[in-house]
């Protein structure tokens, strides 16, 4: 089994989800008392939130950077970005190492496909939902991207940093998100990708009848799997 390395904190509510489900996943394919070696290094996200309301992705870049370095010298095998956002630096971050990073919507794209959507609409932070590092990695494997409207991205975004990054669970913000996937699939999207890793501690797939990919989840459950392949 290979070593997971687990670079999170962004913020440590999701990575508590990638751990369970890391270790769900190898306790499924091994049994017994089978769990994953993995190590985790969580930031302290206020560091990290600081350089993206600042546009300072250099410095968040070393930050990551000197973190990702921190778990290939204590034996990970390769590397597992715990959040959508930052992997906008996770190029940069790949440059710094000599393990490979796993990236988020490579994984995802991958469970799109295999379920034939081929058009699926975007919720995330700001970042993602407006900038191109993680939409245009999913048109380059053949799926078309819509994103909300301008108001509904900043309900998305407030709802993340001021709520769920916080611990909070508002019923009244879940009603707005189903609204927001409801939107989408008028606008023709075939499934929802929950692009930012804590999006999955509000919305489940329960809430909609439309396809949900929650990225924590997905990631999660594929790093482990790759662990797995001799």
């Amino acid at each position: 089994m290979k070593t997971i390395g687990l670079l999170g904190g962004m913020t440590w509510e999701s990575t508590v989800t990638y751990y369970q489900i890391v270790n769900e996943t190898i306790k499924e394919n091994l049994g017994g008392f089978h769990s994953a070696k993995c190590i985790l290094y969580s930031v302290d996200f206020d560091e990290i939130e600081k350089c993206q309301t600042d546009s300072d992705w250099d410095k968040s870049a070393e930050i990551l950077s000197s973190a990702a370095k921190s778990l290939e010298k204590a034996g990970a095998d390769f590397l597992v970005i715990c959040t959508n956002t930052m992997h906008k630096i996770a190029e940069k971050i790949q440059n710094n190492i000599g393990i490979p990073i796993l990236h988020i919507a490579d994984l995802t794209a991958e469970e799109l496909i295999s379920m034939n959507i081929k058009k699926v609409g975007l919720l995330g932070t700001k970042y993602t939902m407006e900038q191109d590092f993680y939409i245009d990695r999913l048109k380059s494997k053949g799926i078309e991207v819509i994103v909300p409207d301008a108001e509904e991205r900043q309900i998305i975004h407030s709802v993340i940093y001021e709520e769920l990054s916080m611990g909070i669970i508002d019923p009244n913000s879940k009603q707005n998100y189903i609204s927001i996937i409801e939107s989408l699939s008028k606008r023709g999207a075939q499934g929802i990708i929950l692009g930012c890793t804590e999006i999955g501690l509000l919305i489940k797939q329960d809430d909609t009848s439309i396809p949900l990919f929650d990225t924590a989840r997905i990631h999660a459950m594929k790093s482990a799997e790759y662990a797995l392949i001799k």
